[in-house]
């Protein structure tokens, strides 16, 4: 299935959670947020979380500084 992530379509296995999303791209949990079809999703809910077709992802990086 196809899901839009950070604006651009992407190839998914059927059924894919956010959190295995999250490990396929590589990405520490804790520095991100994921915000699925306009809305948060609050980090706990993302191993239950799952993608269907045509979904819009965007993933944002915490960036420190000061």
């Amino acid at each position: 299935m196809r899901v839009r992530l950070n604006g651009e379509w992407h190839n998914v296995k059927d059924g894919i959670t956010v959190a295995d999303l999250v490990a396929q791209l590589g990405l520490d949990h804790q520095r991100i947020a994921i915000e699925l079809n306009r809305a948060i999703v609050p980090r706990p809910e993302y191993a239950s979380v799952r993608l269907r077709e045509a979904d819009e992802v965007e993933v944002v990086h915490f960036v420190g500084g000061g």
